[in-house]
């Protein structure tokens, strides 16, 4: 399968293990008090705050491998291209293209569902394959990416893919009553939202949490890429030692069978998971299947590489701080139904529920977003949460829209992002540009974090999708 693809006694005692020790022991019980209110829950916000302090959980849903294009083309109102729309798309020469193969399946084989041979448009794949049958996958990867941007042409998606005459696909949401569809005409749609970096799913994770492309200094030889596009290699590792392709953690869970060597030693980067502990931000990343996995038994379609905070030494094996924010998703059930909701939750469904093209079915996935949603809304919590539903890359299919140029690492295709709250603007499509990085942004003004670099620092925090 290719992808790119605590408490241990009172709050007092918690918040005191937290300072120095010659700190902890001139600390004031007035001070100590005010540090274990926010060691145990989000920082105070009265329910009638104004702005964003009117927010005091943000859940982010996290799916897998969609352009905007490819699920919200013909959106109302919104910067999509229709299906049946002509596409320029030209060969790795500049040649134009004027006629699309067959698409592949998952195994790479000749898809029979498909045509032989159709023009170069934007065309329906739901005549094909429905939403809750599952077609081939494209290759996603970093070099690979920007090869097919072409320097915001838009025109070599087709050219620099595994799987040519499936990357101009759509499914209308609309026409096939999709449940993400009517989230978003009744919520907020982004329509100008952009994942941050090239490439696939392991570095796009890395950009949620920490707005950075890992170092592995002295990477193994093999996993070191050739980005000339004459002779490219799209490995794992940059020349100058940057992990942008799938590798995997030294820490558990990951694949067994993999050598020591291949293994990528333990992250010491901050995340947005150190800010929060810091702040005294309650969060936690709950994974589909992660039990399992722990457990040395993973699911078929457990993916390793979505779990980003294993990589890093924060999070490692055995510690504290991995139990208690790198959690199993069927704790996200209890948590709700229990009123222990942290302030700040990650949802990282397992693969049959994240939509990723291959191995996963359109319907399968929305559906799982959807009652991941309905818990929010059956729930007290309603009352004071944003759910960003949105997707992790483009998963090498089309858009017509450029994505900024901001540095070297991205950001790349645009993706759907969905914003799902009573503070959202109702039936709304928003033009506003977003990228990964907002939503630490969002998290960041929210609970008065420091930037973890330069891009969210930047970032809109979707300000313009609330209405407070």
């Amino acid at each position: 399968m290719r992808e790119e693809e605590l408490e241990p006694g009172p709050a007092i005692l918690t918040a005191m293990k937290r300072l120095p020790r010659a700190l902890a022991a001139s600390f004031s019980l007035v001070a100590l008090f005010a540090l274990c209110l926010g060691a145990d829950g989000p920082p105070a916000s009265a329910p009638g705050g104004s702005g964003l302090a009117s927010i005091n959980h943000i859940v982010v849903i996290y799916q897998e491998n969609w352009s905007y294009d490819g699920l919200y083309g013909s959106f109302p109102g919104a910067n999509g291209v229709a299906i049946g729309t002509g596409v320029t798309q030209v060969d790795a020469k500049g040649a134009p293209l004027t006629a699309l193969p067959q698409a592949l399946d998952f195994a790479g084989n000749p898809d029979i569902r498909f045509p032989a041979s159709q023009p170069v448009h934007a065309f329906d794949a739901g005549k094909y394959v429905s939403p809750w049958g599952s077609t081939g996958d494209m290759i996603h990867r970093f070099y690979h990416e920007q090869l097919q941007i072409d320097g915001g042409k838009m025109d070599k998606f087709v050219a620099w893919s595994d799987n040519p005459g499936l990357v101009l696909s759509q499914y209308d949401t609309r026409m096939l009553d999709l449940p993400e569809y009517h989230l978003a005409t009744q919520y907020t749609l982004g329509d100008n939202m952009f994942h941050s970096a090239f490439g696939g799913s392991f570095l796009n994770h890395q950009y949620l949490v920490c707005a950075c492309a890992p170092m592995w200094p002295n990477a193994p030889a093999h996993f070191i890429s050739n980005p000339d596009p004459a002779k490219l290699d799209d490995n794992n590792v940059t020349p100058d030692g940057h992990v942008v392709n799938t590798v995997f953690t030294s820490y558990a869970p990951h694949p067994a069978g993999i050598p020591a060597g291949d293994l990528v030693p333990p992250l010491t980067e901050e995340t947005i998971g150190d800010r929060m502990d810091a702040a005294g931000v309650s969060w936690k990343w709950y994974s589909g299947g992660w039990d399992r996995a722990l457990a040395g038994n993973p699911s078929p379609d457990f993916q390793f590489h979505h779990q980003p905070f294993a990589y890093y030494k924060s999070y490692g094996d055995g510690t504290a701080a991995k139990a208690a924010h790198l959690q199993d998703e069927t704790n996200f059930t209890s948590d709700v139904a229990s009123g222990n909701l942290p302030s700040v939750v990650f949802i990282k469904p397992v693969g049959e529920n994240n939509e990723h093209p291959g191995y996963a079915a359109l319907l399968d996935g929305q559906r799982h977003v959807l009652s991941l949603v309905d818990q929010i809304r059956n729930s007290k919590y309603w009352n004071d949460t944003v759910i960003i539903i949105t997707y992790d890359e483009n998963g090498g299919r089309w858009d017509h829209v450029a994505p900024p140029v901001i540095d070297r690492w991205g950001p790349g295709t645009r993706v759907p992002v969905i914003v799902v709250s009573k503070f959202a603007k109702q039936g709304y499509v928003d033009h506003t540009q977003y990228e990964t990085a907002s939503i630490l942004a969002l998290i960041e003004k929210r609970f008065n974090l420091k930037p973890l670099g330069t891009r969210d620092a930047a970032a809109n925090p979707f300000t313009n999708a609330f209405q407070f």
